[in-house]
């Protein structure tokens, strides 16, 4: 039979879970095994099913579920529980169905005798090169903890990062989308009725007019033509951005954009910087940090960076190097960083001050970038509300006049 149980771990957290057992007395000796004092547990009907059990396919774990499952995971190997103990009191915490299912995976995996780094190998699109390297290193070394929880401070970096950008983008994205909807409404309702009008009293309408009236026909006779071409339009543009070659333009031109450029290039050089340092400080060795961190990169370009940077250092030569001469990509100030990292041997550090130092600059020009936007937003705003009024409004002062 199958109880589920709300219960209370020696720290005071909360959780809930399902666990088997023959009867009740059983369920909750199982519980307390787990490490929880049971509040209360109920046996569940065979009957009942969730919805969200449901799988229609591969699911996805989202970046905060990782860094809850890496902060978990690192708290109780720390506290000294067993790795398969702790994957199995994570089973009993984790809501997503997909993460569930790696959990038990994993928990499978170690109990046949592989280890946990095999066992995240298995799921690419959920934990990354980068993930993986860190907790072999750390399973070599005997380190997991201190790997888990470098791992978990390094997704935190990047959510806390890609968030930033985000944040910076949503106010504009909001008010032009309000204009847009605003827009549709005013040709669809407003427009035909001034038309009628015009049309009624033989105005001589300018070519401005002519051009808004033009649009408010299209949009109101055609909407659902123009709204399938507009999503066959946006499904051909996703499609271009996904060719190699147009990619590769996409790359060039957001680091050459100005403002943007500038930010683009730090985010680069803070996730370079502290990707390498994460993986320094857990062990891996200097080629396999480059490679990974070259995964780890989006853009085609700074990927070639690393590419060089791989080459360089096969061949006996130095990272600081490539990065002094790739200014382009990267601020002048990160390879004089790996240069001094490199010549006092305290590249890890050196680099986790260069990811620091520009994730606080990605930080302040986001910022930045919301002022900016603003009144741009309102000169954009005041331009397309001026050429609407303006080609209203000058037709009725032609009627007017010829009415004196």
């Amino acid at each position: 039979m199958k109880f589920s149980y709300k219960g209370r771990s020696k720290e005071g957290a909360v959780t809930t879970g399902v666990v088997e057992a023959r009867d009740r007395t059983e369920a909750i000796n199982a519980i307390r095994g787990l490490g929880f004092t049971p509040i209360f547990v109920n046996q569940k009907s065979g009957l009942s099913f969730k919805l969200g059990s449901i799988s229609f396919g591969p699911g996805k774990v989202k970046l905060s579920e990782k860094i809850l499952f890496t902060r978990n995971l690192s708290g109780m190997l720390k506290a000294g529980l067993p790795l398969s103990r702790a994957l199995l009191v994570l089973s009993h915490q984790t809501k997503n169905a997909y993460l569930l299912k790696i959990v038990q995976t994993l928990s499978d995996t170690i109990d046949k005798g592989g280890t946990f780094s095999d066992g995240l190998a298995k799921y690419p699109k959920v934990f990354s090169a980068l993930f993986v390297s860190m907790v072999r290193a750390g399973e070599e070394s005997g380190g997991m903890p201190g790997a888990l929880t470098e791992i978990g401070i390094n997704l935190e970096k990047s959510y806390a990062l890609n968030k930033k950008v985000k944040s910076a983008m949503m106010y504009p994205s909001i008010i032009l989308a309000a204009i847009f909807v605003i827009g549709i409404l005013m040709f669809i309702y407003v427009v035909p009725t001034l038309t009628k009008t015009f049309k009624e009293l033989g105005a001589e309408l300018p070519s401005s007019t002519k051009l808004v009236i033009g649009l408010s026909d299209l949009i109101s006779n055609h909407l659902l033509l123009l709204v399938v071409g507009i999503a066959v339009l946006v499904f051909l543009v996703i499609l271009a951005f996904r060719l190699p070659r147009t990619k590769k333009g996409i790359d060039w031109l957001v680091v050459r954009l100005p403002v943007i450029g500038t930010i683009v290039k730090e985010m680069n050089a803070a996730r370079t910087a502290r990707t390498m340092s994460s993986l320094l400080s857990s062990g891996v060795n200097i080629s396999r940090c480059i490679s990974i961190t070259k995964e780890v990169l989006q853009n085609v370009y700074y990927k070639k960076v690393m590419e060089e940077v791989e080459s360089v250092v096969e061949k006996g030569g130095t990272m600081s190097s490539v990065f002094k001469a790739q200014t382009k990509l990267y601020p002048v100030m990160v390879g004089e960083m790996i240069e001094v990292g490199e010549e006092t041997g305290n590249l890890g550090s050196m680099l986790l001050d260069v990811a620091t130092f520009y994730e606080g600059e990605v930080d302040t020009k986001t910022k930045d970038l919301s002022t900016i936007i603003e009144p741009v937003l309102m000169i954009f705003i005041g331009v397309a509300v001026g050429f609407f009024a303006v080609s209203m409004l000058s037709p009725m002062y032609s009627i007017m006049d010829s009415i004196k």
